[in-house]
């Protein structure tokens, strides 16, 4: 067309009347095809329901491919649907969170349907029964949702049971509060019909996910490991059923402690990019501090777990923290890329009171779920004592009661959300500790707090008298040293027996026990313990 219009006017005359209509169709032909590339084109961008590969992943013949020739997939360009920003204008900022793929091509997006109603998918007895809540619906509406990937919604319905995994560190011999969102999901999503793994890092456990951390995790051994894989386990089982068939607990160092550096780096070093990982949160939040080579590959190693667990197992879905989404979507992208296969993520948001304080921990110390670290009792004073902000939204996080009953609970207001405290704090304790347990720590709580109850049930104390107050408050562990016990003291927080103790060298006598044999020593409104002679 250019050329037409720069010719003279010369060479055109001689152009004969055949080569001008020839080069009329063919011009038709081109135009017609690039209409209708054109159209598809349009249609691709307003259409996000579309195959993962044609919004910009690379398609599996491609990858293939590329195997074949001995070299990487090339970069596909990124589709509109794999813009953040496209993303936000078409539904919103707070509807989406799209990740930057760990490898050269972006991973689907995620979207929280956070305005959209997801509706109602059958249980398994009826596919066209109205009403009845999916797996998804239910950790929908109790809160435990803060992002997932497309396809995850369709992934969690109960006529088509799927295999997830949440992975735990073995820091510990004990768990903490601070975990019991990931296993609270984990058991509401096995009561709806699917099968949990129970990932503890024996493997990445060596090394320390950096996650959250400001400095450098201590090293453990393996014997350290071992024992506190075995703590792990126990606590779980009291939440979900790790029974054959059912769920199972298994170890990364499985396929991590033997894995030949060499070998692991040819085959999924070239991967991953170095430039994406160093946007991670994780990783952004240590370099002003300095970060380890070692942790630095803690990114690798957990994605690596999402393949193996895939292949093993026919693991589809990773769920975690929502500070873990960087790592979880590197294990997306590479279950897709090596094995081809449709994998997902869900995050939790992480979890904090209303007061903006850090789950799992309490004026005392973390709130751990071993019944010798933190007695049923306490764990029992800890859930009756949260916020009045926070009574609804734990209801729903920690207990398996009915959204009904939690529904008449909220509409409980000032002394009467005191029912509703120890309702969560009966329920949250009934399942860890189990109901007897959680009814002898109400009836304890009710003798040290309300004038009924037993008193036998308190939490009890023995000790030798005539007894200094100072040492026995340390000794009991209600203050954390002799001089916390004096600051108390001063505080006017220290009664014995309801009377208030301000002389530090007061000593109790054997004279001041009860016809019971005991005596009621209180540090502050929430702390009470039952004290006897020794035997």
């Amino acid at each position: 067309k250019i050329s037409v219009k720069k010719a003279p006017s010369s060479i055109i005359g001689c152009c004969s009347m055949e080569k001008t209509n020839n080069f009329r169709r063919k011009s038709s032909r081109v135009f017609s095809v690039f209409a209708l590339v054109s159209a598809v084109v349009v249609a691709m961008q307003g259409f996000h329901r579309f195959p993962a590969s044609l919004r910009g992943l690379t398609t599996s013949r491609s990858v293939m491919g590329a195997k074949s020739l001995g070299r990487r997939p090339l970069k596909a360009s990124p589709s509109p649907l794999a813009c953040p920003k496209r993303i936000s204008q078409a539904y919103g900022s707070s509807a989406i969170k799209a990740p930057h793929s760990q490898f050269s091509r972006p991973v689907a997006p995620t979207r929280v349907f956070s305005s959209v109603a997801v509706p109602p998918v059958s249980a398994g007895e009826d596919a066209d029964e109205v009403g009845v809540k999916s797996a998804f619906d239910v950790l929908k509406e109790r809160g435990y949702i803060k992002e997932y990937t497309e396809g995850v919604p369709d992934m969690l319905l109960k006529e088509k049971p799927v295999t997830f995994y949440v992975g735990f560190d073995p820091t510990a011999d004990s768990l903490h509060i601070g975990s019991l969102v990931p296993i609270m999901a984990m058991a509401q999503l096995q009561r709806n019909g699917h099968k949990p793994i129970a990932l503890v890092g024996g493997g990445t456990g060596m090394i320390g996910d950096p996650s959250g951390k400001e400095e450098a995790r201590q090293m453990m051994t393996k014997e350290t490991i071992e024992k506190n894989k075995a703590g792990i386990r126990k606590q779980l089982e009291k939440f979900i059923d790790l029974s054959e068939g059912k769920g199972m607990m298994v170890d990364n160092g499985d396929w991590l402690l033997d894995l030949k550096y060499i070998d692991f780096l040819r085959d999924y070093g070239s991967l991953f990019s170095v430039n994406v990982m160093l946007t991670k949160a994780s990783v952004k939040s240590r370099l002003e501090r300095g970060m380890s080579f070692l942790e630095f590959n803690y990114q690798l190693l957990q994605a690596y777990d999402f393949l193996e667990l895939n292949r093993r197992y026919n693991c589809k879905l990773q769920i975690g923290g929502d500070d873990q989404w960087g790592n979880i979507v590197g294990g997306i992208d590479l279950v897709r890329r090596l094995e081809e296969k449709q994998v997902g993520a869900l995050t939790f948001p992480l979890l904090t009171t209303a007061t903006g304080a850090k789950m799992g921990k309490s004026a005392s110390g973390a709130v751990w779920l071993d019944g010798e670290k933190v007695s049923p009792y306490d764990y029992f004073q800890y859930w009756v004592n949260v916020d009045d902000r926070d009574v609804s939204r734990f209801l729903k996080l920690f207990t398996f009661l009915d959204m009904e009953k939690i529904e008449e609970l909220d509409k409980l207001e000032g002394a009467d959300l005191r029912q509703a405290k120890q309702i969560l704090a009966l329920e949250a304790t009934a399942i860890l500790h189990g109901r007897e347990a959680a009814e002898e720590a109400l009836k304890g709580a009710q003798a040290a707090f309300g004038g009924s109850g037993d008193a036998s049930l308190m939490p009890t104390f023995e000790t030798d008298f005539p007894k200094n107050v100072v040492a026995l408050l340390a000794d009991s562990g209600l203050c954390s040293s002799k001089a916390d016990a004096k600051r108390s003291i001063a505080g006017g927080a220290v009664r014995v027996n309801g009377e208030k103790v301000s002389d530090p060298a007061f000593t109790l006598e054997e004279s001041m026990l009860d016809d019971s044999a005991a005596l009621v020593l209180q540090r502050g409104k929430k702390n009470k313990l039952r004290v006897t002679k020794v035997a």
